[in-house]
């Protein structure tokens, strides 16, 4: 019977980054739910099997993807694991010498445990992949080791950087900040480390985590359940929905349904948006979990969750990056963040799961404005929030005069440290994807792909985004039959085309769609696709009058001027809760004037990126991931002409 929650580990290599997934096109993977997949705004004639090709058959090429990358997995090198590890060995009573690193890691804080042993883990498991980092890799396995000793002195499967205690008083009622969350975390790196470099004692350990969370619930009632679920809990239900899948083992399943609350849930089955007040990060996982529990059980109602979640956050709730959130909650009504402008925006873990989310829902619907929202937070959320020595971003400042701070190399450990270094080792897992026959090319960054099972494969050569468009290779043995989709994106400017080896075709895909081309191909075959930019702008919900600029999927950013000595917010910089009382009063939006953007900005050179503002406000402007240590305004107030 639990073999129908079974897949395999070249499934999951695929499915698990970390570990947005899809429906697998295996049918042996998942049972009968497959005939359960309907996909109504698919691409007409398409499988609805969509999923990601597995980081080690697509590798990246030169460019700022791979730059960013390889300072990433310079930060991973740099830590100690003994450090790393301290505080998981004196709470198993084992000794240890080394020093606690600081922050969210320190030996006192209620949250220690969930980088040391959990992003990290699931960071080095994917530049492993990714990259094939060795040196990571090894690591990782003897962090994995060492944490089996931990688990196996505790006893009873039990295994975190804090003791028991944090759980006890959770359960009695008490204060502790969120002990799941940080059990997630610590699951979640282990089963990266088994899925993405084979690693078997890592499942081990998972499985013993599960075991105990599953006693831990034994003799706890119903309501007090339910009120110990307002404690913010990570992606439990996804964490334990996956080694059901990895596993084939229900139990792991019946587990997860216990981190479903109705309270949240019900209404979003019912499209009813009762986000309001909601703190974000809080809540985007418990709606991946419910994608997964769509994907292994074929519930409708998980799939209507989801479907309605994503897609009301991204039309009444986001940012024009592709984030939202201000002080970490959806403060305001749907559709109106008018006045929410300020320091304290767009925490950068909210991005990165909405990008798994997005990762979810397109592979069950192959619905373009999906990888459209992947996107444009990939370029505006994640790159450019990294610094040159690895370091993370906290918040994203959407209010005009500051500018960008990152965590200090040992103090800080945040959450979103721990979720930008898993984001920067895994750039290369949404590039392509693949149905039964055909390969799904969705984003446009110079790199390889090599679909063994099929023996083809693809190298894609590009600037973009200072080349409009992008060139694609094929590469096989012998001439074989197969379809390529191209993602033409909602933001493409007309004049769009393609050439094959030299030749136009005729036909072109609407903005918003993907290209479909089906023909017989041979080694070398060239597809060159032209995908124009203009410049756009977009208002912020419920103020019409304050509006982005952005060009192509890139939101542009003014420059205001050099940020203070350092760059970093002088306050401490490990604390990303900058009290108000410390931090610099926002500068007033620059003004322009004019309905349409092309009255108020314009290009000043294609080639180089390069914009200027007209009017009162003239200043420099440039694509927002461009952006370092300077102050920067990504709204403007405009004004009509008079």
């Amino acid at each position: 019977m639990d073999e129908k929650y079974r897949m395999s580990r070249r499934t999951a290599l695929a499915l698990m980054t970390t570990v947005a997934g899809a429906i697998v096109a295996n049918r042996s993977a998942f049972g009968l739910m497959i005939d359960a997949v309907v996909a109504d705004d698919f691409v007409a004639g398409k499988s609805s099997k969509l999923v990601p090709f597995p980081m080690p058959e697509v590798r990246l090429l030169d460019g700022p993807f791979t730059r960013q990358a390889d300072l990433n997995q310079n930060y991973l090198a740099s830590l100690s694991t003994d450090r790393l590890l301290h505080s998981f060995r004196l709470t198993a009573g084992i000794t240890s010498t080394a020093t606690s690193y600081g922050g969210w890691e320190k030996a006192d804080c209620e949250l220690r445990g969930h980088f040391n042993g959990g992003h990290y883990l699931s960071a080095v498991a994917l530049a492993s992949a990714s990259s094939g980092n060795d040196t990571l890799r090894k690591n990782g396995d003897l962090i994995v080791a060492e944490l089996a000793k931990c688990q196996k002195a505790n006893g009873n499967g039990y295994l975190s950087a804090f003791p028991e205690t944090g759980f006890e008083r959770l359960a009695a009622g008490g204060q502790y900040w969120a002990p799941f969350y940080t059990y997630h975390k610590i699951m979640a790196g282990l089963l990266d480390m088994y899925v993405h470099t084979g690693n078997e004692q890592a499942l081990q350990i998972a499985e013993g985590m599960a075991r105990w969370v599953r006693s831990y619930f034994k003799d706890i009632s119903e309501d007090r359940r339910m009120y110990m679920l307002r404690t913010e809990y990570g992606g439990m239900n996804e964490v334990l929905a996956n080694l059901a899948g990895l596993t084939g083992r229900e139990q792991y399943l019946a587990t997860a349904h216990l981190f479903e609350q109705p309270m949240f849930l019900d209404p979003l089955a019912a499209h009813g948006d009762e986000l309001t007040g909601l703190h974000a990060n809080t809540h985007v996982p418990k709606v991946i979990g419910a994608a997964r529990m769509y994907e292994l059980t074929g519930e409708i109602r998980y799939r209507d969750i989801a479907n309605y979640f994503l897609d009301e956050v991204l039309a009444e709730r986001n940012y024009a990056i592709g984030n939202c959130s201000a002080d970490e909650h959806w403060n305001s009504q749907a559709g109106d963040l008018k006045g929410t402008l300020q320091y304290h925006d767009a925490e950068c873990c909210v991005a990165y799961n909405l990008m798994k989310l997005e990762r979810h829902v397109f592979a069950w619907t192959g619905n373009t404005k999906y990888m459209d929202a992947y996107e444009r937070a990939l370029w505006n959320c994640r790159l450019g929030t990294q610094n040159p020595d690895g370091l993370k971003q906290y918040f994203f400042p959407l209010a005009a005069g500051y500018w960008r701070q990152y965590n200090s190399a040992d103090g800080s450990f945040w959450c979103c440290t721990g979720t930008g270094a898993e984001e920067f080792a895994k750039f290369n897992d949404t590039i392509y994807f693949h149905d039964a026959d055909s390969v799904w090319v969705n984003q446009f960054v110079p790199s390889e792909m090599e679909w063994k099972e099929k023996q083809f494969g693809l190298r894609q050569e590009t600037s973009f985004p200072e080349q409009q468009g992008t060139t694609l290779i094929v590469k096989v043995s012998t001439p074989q039959r197969r379809t390529l989709c191209v993602r033409v994106p909602g933001w493409t400017a007309p004049g769009g085309s393609v050439q094959i080896n030299g030749r136009e075709l005729e036909a072109f895909a609407e903005p918003g769609s993907y290209l479909l081309l089906t023909r017989e191909w041979r080694d070398g075959d060239k597809i060159e696709v032209s995908l124009p930019m203009q410049l756009t702008s977009e208002p912020l919900a419920g103020d019409p009058s304050t509006r982005a600029a952005l060009y192509g999927p890139l939101v542009l950013a003014a420059n205001m001027g050099p940020g203070p000595e350092g760059a970093p917010l002088r306050i401490g910089n490990d604390d990303p809760w900058a009290k108000a009382a410390h931090l610099p009063l926002a500068e007033p939006n620059p003004v322009v004037q004019g309905n349409e953007v092309g009255e108020w900005m314009e290009v000043a050179s294609a080639k180089d990126l390069s914009f200027r503002s007209r009017g009162t406000s003239a200043l420099a402007v440039k694509p927002l991931c461009r952006i370092t240590d300077e102050k920067y305004a990504v709204y403007w107030s405009t004004e009509e002409k008079g």
